[in-house]
């Protein structure tokens, strides 16, 4: 396979916990320049993978090193503007959630991207944890799923996201969002939601029926208010129904006719290792391998149009 050359925008958390750990194990990536305003994180991040090419300036960068992709892993306040020049200049784009502060943002980079023939990716991770992957598959044996639900709740009642830029439902519980869209595998039919404000003048929960048009219901359930980090998913097809903690250390538990059935997210990934269990490692080399194969990843700009459609489809839509 053809070498992939990837330049990177970002010398942060994400990107050295589990972004960067994943390109470097790839034997058809080269990670051939790095791009931080900021020297400390730069030095730091270059050292540790082994990039010898570092830049301050993002156009230099692209410039010298001729990426065949980008990764752009900023704020969402600074997104746009990197995004959209690495589309123009036909440079293949990973970014991180949220995909934008609005939904017009994405819908912009998707012509972009689309214009320019490139692949676009949005790290939804939760899709590509190999637990939620491994019990969908399960489910799905036995038919369509036609209920579904995404739980996900934090004790951070007064969140506020890069100085409230952005809210809570777009930033951050966009996951569970996401999630549900995947798990409930069609177009959006309709939504009806119940938005609150618990212990802050934000609101911070956010619960959603949604129906597709696939037949099946999907559940949201979020709040920012409540004991603590809560993170479970629920996916049910006739006869068989599957309740899963996919955070590392957690388990799936599936019913069916043939009984009871657990598998542990370690069991699913073969390791205990965070950004593979959780879902980075495998949404990387989906990336890279939608590259060497021509196609549009799973969780492309243009599918996340959709997810971020549905955020505002449950503000539209709320009980008053």
């Amino acid at each position: 396979m053809n070498k992939i050359r990837i330049a990177l925008i970002g010398g942060g958390g994400m990107a050295n916990g589990v972004h960067y750990p994943s390109l470097a194990a790839f034997d058809d990536v080269e990670l051939v320049g790095l791009c931080d305003l900021v020297p400390s994180k730069l030095g730091a991040t270059a050292e540790r993978f082994q990039i010898e090419e570092t830049f301050t300036d993002y156009k230099q960068m692209l410039e010298a090193t001729s990426p065949d992709a980008v990764y752009i892993l900023m704020p969402p306040q600074h997104l746009f503007a990197p995004v959209v020049h690495c589309l123009s200049q036909g440079h293949h784009v990973f970014i991180e959630k949220p995909p934008g502060l609005t939904l017009h943002q994405i819908q912009e980079m998707t012509l972009v991207a689309e214009k320019h023939n490139c692949k676009t990716m949005v790290g939804f991770n939760r899709r590509f944890i190999p637990l939620m992957r491994q019990v969908k598959a399960i489910v799905e044996e036995k038919g369509p799923v036609i209920q579904c639900m995404s739980t996900f709740h934090k004790n951070t009642p007064d969140a506020l996201y890069y100085d409230g830029i952005i809210d809570v439902l777009t930033c951050d519980a966009i996951h569970a969002v996401d999630a549900l869209r995947w798990m409930g595998g069609g177009e959006v039919r309709g939504v009806a939601s119940d938005i609150n404000s618990f212990g802050s003048d934000r609101e911070n929960s956010f619960n959603a029926i949604v129906k597709f048009d696939s037949g099946a219901s999907g559940y949201l359930c979020t709040n920012w208010a409540v004991g603590g980090r809560i993170h479970i998913f629920e996916m049910h097809a006739f006869g068989i129904s599957a309740y899963i903690n996919p955070d590392v250390g957690g388990s799936a538990v599936i019913h069916s006719s043939e009984g009871v059935k657990a598998i542990t997210t370690v069991e699913a990934a073969g390791t205990d290792a965070n950004h593979k269990a959780y879902g980075f490692y495998g949404e990387n080399r989906h990336f890279v391998d939608c590259i060497q194969a021509d196609r549009q990843p799973d969780t492309c700009f243009a599918d996340a149009v959709k997810t971020m459609d549905l955020v505002q489809e449950i503000y539209r839509n709320r009980i008053d």
